[in-house]
């Protein structure tokens, strides 16, 4: 494929005269589900006179349709969270390879795949919350989790959950198999409580006192900053502290928002044009004040409520290779009791 934006340069969307000319659509298939990216659609019909139709569901669901359509796949490109659900749909040989200096330019080699199959738009850091008035000595680093001294003090997501799993697939990438073993043990023996919920109920556990100690992303603490999400008010928060790990080390830990283009797309030229409107500036900084994430694209500003969080070192890890790690994550999970 080739590119079809000619430019993205600050806010403006170039487009090129043979793609505008042309009355085109883009299937989308994504399991998006943020009211806050209907600026981000809208803005590129504008821009480029695509239409898009979307068809929305989760991303296991998604992934399960495009295998079944096949080769009469109407998708075009696939939107989803998590690199280990963009690294599932290439394995399953549902995405294809998008040559465009574009992305090649703008988006940092560890946030795309090896083969340009799929291609990261946003960030959340995963980082550790905890109770100021209870926790003297927060951990510093994800290895700390493990410390006996919090026994019966952590709140934490079930291991079915993709943020869990990416989260210990990067922990195998950095320490070998043997130690993150030993890691997910460590862990569970400091359960406060069984594996539940989602990450504004570990943030929620908190404040009610079932655990000290929690992991979330850290949108979910900003759209509360931002928008005083049920439970988690100004008041409520105010002994919610924060760390973002392994500062001086490895670095915090990302989860990628991205998407990669269908093997099959019947659209292919304004799937690349989509792409490549999802990393101009413009884009990058909506998803920033839309939706609380961190750009992908070096150099676009925070927006303020992910800024107030306050300036970290994000770890580097090429994530292609984490979430290939994603299988054993699981298979870990399994053997420590982690439900």
């Amino acid at each position: 494929m080739t590119r079809t934006l000619a430019a993205l340069l600050g806010t403006t969307i170039a487009v090129s005269a043979a793609t505008a000319a042309q009355a085109q659509e883009l299937n989308l298939y994504s399991s998006r589900h943020y009211d806050t990216d209907e600026r981000l659609y809208s803005d590129f019909t504008d821009a480029t006179g695509i239409t898009i139709n979307r068809i929305e569901g989760n991303a296991d669901e998604l992934i399960a349709r495009m295998e079944a359509e096949g080769a009469n796949s109407p998708a075009d490109v696939f939107l989803t969270v998590d690199t280990s659900r963009l690294q599932r749909a290439a394995d399953l040989g549902l995405l294809q390879p998008v040559e465009s200096d574009v992305l090649a330019d703008r988006i940092p080699a560890n946030l795309r795949d090896d083969d340009n199959l799929w291609f990261g738009f946003s960030q959340r850091a995963r980082i550790i919350f905890y109770d100021t008035a209870d926790v003297e000595n927060p951990p510093q680093t994800y290895v700390d989790l493990a410390d006996p001294a919090y026994e019966g003090m952590v709140c934490h997501r079930s291991s079915g959950n993709v943020y869990s799993q990416t989260l210990l697939s990067a922990v195998i990438e950095h320490y070998g198999e043997e130690a993150a073993r030993d890691w997910a043990a460590g862990v569970v023996n400091n359960f406060a409580r069984d594996p539940q919920g989602g990450d504004t109920d570990q943030l929620r556990g908190l404040v009610s006192g079932e655990c000290d100690i929690s992991i979330s992303n850290t949108y979910y603490m900003a759209r509360a900053i931002r928008t005083e999400v049920d439970g988690l008010s100004a008041e409520q928060r105010e002994n919610i502290g924060w760390v973002f790990p392994d500062q001086g080390g490895n670095g915090a830990h990302m989860n990628l928002s991205g998407g990669g283009i269908a093997v099959n797309a019947p659209n292919a030229d304004a799937a690349v044009a989509f792409l490549e409107y999802l990393a101009s500036d413009q884009a990058q900084e909506y998803f920033s004040a839309g939706n609380d994430e961190y750009p992908a694209v070096v150099g676009v500003p925070v927006a303020d409520a992910p800024a107030s969080l306050g300036e970290f070192e994000g770890d580097d890890v090429d994530l292609a290779a984490v979430a290939e790690n994603v299988a054993l994550a699981q298979e870990i999970f399994n053997d420590v009791g982690w439900e």
